[in-house]
């Protein structure tokens, strides 16, 4: 089938409430069909509204990724408008794709904030897609860590975070998922955790680091990746380590899980004598949004490709590939 000529792009992020009265209804949305017990609800809950005043500052942080990506767009081409929508915050996906139905949109290429192969950060983004195209073809575009444009903005921040300490320890964060899902990623199984590992390597160098989990959120009797970044602060600070850079590798901007597991917890709870700073996630930065517009031009020149130079990076994804 001959699809339409893209003439829009998506940017499609996970959402966060914009006030005290959306904080429930969007974490209701997030664990639907997942048996989340209304107390650990109410715990999260907690953590928006007593460190952020119910506000994440994701949805700001998509307007100017947005603003940024058009600016680039119009800047250097094609001249495509960028609409904006959510998995789980306003504005909707649905509501977004409707939007742009309205507007004439007939084909887009979706952007999204998540860089690594998973199933919440890609299978499940292709799953919503799927459910709320409607008359628009909507193509995401692939995963893309192991791109210049995203690892180089992360070692810049990584390396400024570390500046005037002596002997920095780079420890990489990313969120912990199940074992099981961690294991189904990929076409061939075990993608998240390799990529994350590949990916803080090269950003890493000659300096040394580890790669540790954060935000987990499921039972105790369910594994999941472990370490957890405070448990590896502690044993950092038994093997004599005393400076240490925290870097979010896993994520591309600096929304609660980040603010709130790691500036609020992490780094006022680290062992006594040790120093522990938190590297800047990309954001807007420049060489990453150019990025992302390349991604753009990639998708509308060539032809689909099974690899992209990294674990993961494939434009279809096989049936078995990141299961939840």
């Amino acid at each position: 089938m001959t699809l339409p000529p893209v003439d829009a792009v998506l940017l499609l992020s996970f959402g966060g409430p914009e006030g005290p009265d959306e904080v429930m209804p969007f974490l209701e949305r997030v664990t639907r069909g997942r048996g989340v017990p209304l107390e650990r609800l109410q715990e999260v809950a907690r953590h928006y509204l007593e460190g952020f005043g119910g506000v994440s500052p994701l949805p700001e942080q998509c307007r100017r990724l947005r603003a940024a990506l058009e600016a680039e767009l119009v800047a250097r081409g094609p001249d495509l408008p960028v609409y904006w929508g959510n998995r789980n915050g306003q504005p909707l996906l649905a509501d977004t794709v409707a939007t742009m139905a309205a507007d004439g949109v007939r084909h887009a290429v979706v952007v999204t904030t998540s860089a690594f192969p998973s199933y919440s950060g890609c299978r499940q983004y292709r799953e919503d897609l799927a459910g709320a195209a409607g008359p628009v073809v909507l193509t995401k575009l692939r995963t893309y860590w192991p791109e210049p444009g995203f690892l180089d903005p992360v070692r810049r921040n990584a390396l400024r975070a570390a500046e005037g300490l002596t002997a920095p320890f780079l420890l990489f964060t990313a969120h912990s998922v199940p074992v099981s899902m961690a294991r189904a990623s990929g076409p061939r199984g075990g993608a998240y955790e390799q990529a994350l590992r590949e990916a803080s390597a090269r950003v890493a160098g000659d300096l040394p680091w580890d790669l540790a989990w954060q935000s987990r959120s499921g039972p105790p009797s369910v594994a999941w990746l472990e370490p957890d970044v405070a448990d590896r602060l502690v044993s950092l600070a038994s093997e004599g380590v005393r400076e240490v850079v925290l870097v979010p590798v896993g994520f591309t901007s600096d929304h609660v899980e980040v603010v709130y597991d790691l500036d609020l917890v992490a780094v006022p709870g680290a062992p006594a004598g040790m120093t522990v700073r938190r590297a800047e996630t990309v954001g807007t930065d420049p060489a990453f949004v150019a990025m992302l517009r390349d991604l753009v031009v990639e998708r509308i020149a060539g032809p689909d490709r099974d690899d992209h130079g990294g674990v993961g990076t494939q434009d279809e994804c096989p049936a078995t590939c990141c299961l939840g």
